[in-house]
Formats: C-alpha cells, sequence, structure tokens
C-alpha cells in the first residue's frame, strides 16, 4: 500500500470499462493500477503487491482462470473476478481456482464497492489471524471462541455440522463460497461431491436464524454456486 490509499490492480482488456472504473474508483480515493493482459496483471501484481485485484476472465492472452491459479500460487491478495461470462460453471471454476468474489457484468458500482470493502477487511488480517472473534449483523451474533450463536439476547442452539457451516460462512462473510468449498469446511475432504448435504444444513441454518426463512436476510444465495453470508 502506498501512503493511505488503497492500491487496486485492474486487470481488463476493454477500455471503456477501465475507463469507467478509473473514473468511479479513483474518485473514492483508491490509487488504481492499469492492466490489458493477464501476463501484464501478473508482473504488475508481483511489482506493487496491491490490496485487491480486478480480473476480468476474458483476457487476450491468459484465461481469467489461469491467471487466477497462478496468483494463488505465491499472494493471498483478493482477487474480485469481473466478466460478463454468467453462467454458473464459470463462477464456480473462479471461485474455485482462488477468487474471492465474482460480479457479473453490468454491475452496479455501489455493489462493487461493497465487495471491495470486504476484500480490503480480509487483507487487513495478518496471516493465519481469521478476523473479528465475534460476528455482528443486525440481531446475529457469532461468538466463534466460546463457539456461541445469538439472535438479539437468545441463544441459538445448533449442531456441531450446522455450526461449522455457520462458522466457515463467517469466517468468510461477505464472499461467496462455493458448495465444494463449503462440504470442504463442514465435513472435510471427503465429501466435497455430496452438494445435497450443503442445501439441507443451510435450510436448518436459515429456519434458525431467519425471521423469514424463505426470505433470508443473512444467508444468501448464490444460485447454482454456493452461498454467502452478508457482511453489511
Amino acid at each position: 500500500m502506498t501512503g493511505s490509499a488503497p492500491v487496486i490492480l485492474l486487470v481488463e482488456d476493454e477500455a471503456q470499462m477501465r475507463r469507467f472504473l478509473r473514473v468511479s474508483l479513483t474518485g473514492r480515493g483508491f490509487r488504481l493500477i492499469e492492466c490489458e493482459t493477464g501476463n501484464d496483471g501478473l508482473t504488475q501484481a508481483a511489482a506493487h503487491n496491491p490490496d485487491a485485484i480486478l480480473l476480468d476472465l476474458g483476457l487476450p492472452d491468459l484465461d481469467g482462470i489461469e491467471v487466477t491459479r497462478r496468483l494463488r500460487e505465491w499472494t493471498a491478495t483478493p482477487i474480485i473476478v469481473l466478466s460478463a461470462r454468467g453462467q454458473e460453471q464459470d463462477k464456480i471454476a473462479a471461485l474455485d481456482a482462488g477468487a474471492d468474489d465474482y460480479l457479473t457484468k453490468p454491475f452496479g458500482m455501489g455493489e462493487l464497492l461493497a465487495r471491495i470493502r470486504v476484500a480490503l477487511r480480509h487483507r487487513n488480517h495478518a496471516p493465519g489471524d481469521p478476523g473479528e472473534p465475534v460476528f455482528t449483523l443486525g440481531d446475529l451474533r457469532v461468538d466463534l471462541i466460546r463457539r456461541e450463536v445469538r439472535l438479539g439476547r437468545e441463544e441459538v442452539r445448533l449442531t456441531p455440522t450446522e455450526y461449522n457451516l455457520l462458522a466457515a460462512l463467517v469466517r468468510n462473510a461477505g464472499r461467496v463460497m462455493t458448495h465444494r468449498q463449503l462440504l470442504k469446511e463442514a465435513w472435510g475432504p471427503t465429501h466435497t461431491t455430496q452438494m445435497h448435504y450443503v442445501r439441507i444444513f443451510m435450510s436448518q441454518l436459515r429456519h434458525k436464524i431467519e425471521k423469514e426463512p424463505a426470505r433470508p436476510r443473512y444467508l444468501i444465495t448464490e444460485p447454482g454456486v454456493g452461498y454467502r453470508l452478508k457482511a453489511e
């Protein structure tokens, strides 16, 4: 980071999109480094150690998913994919490759800024630091040290598996987690194909912590991809 301005690396080959993001982000106090190719993006990431990376998938030289894989070989810098590819398999592939978040073009600037704020909060935690031990949002309070969940003043009783699933989402609050990632976190690496486990336990969780399970406030579905716990 240079000075107090967060550094954002933008890897995007479309000139109009770069211009839009340049005006929007620099006007809000970010320092922007721009690249048009995946190889240049890898070089600039190593040279500048940005606070977050905005990455297009359809680059002229390397596919953005391959860029993500290469970045994850040596850096934990948050990666937010910005892509016109809206298919579920593209989102899953990017997230499984190591991206932290995925926005489909066109997107609202307000949503992108919210996702960047979440990414920067994760960036500011030291390696191995799970973040704040107590997560709060509205009436929901999750204490990771005491393994305690409350809605307002009432304690919510969760099974061990329900708690493990919620804790994984809390540790990654604001970021999309794929079904496979959640299965690995809550059940272990040998259960990464039983997608129905996640749906069943997410339904149980919603009935315990959402006032209206059919219209969830906290546990958001990313259709065909996974789930996200709202961060703000």
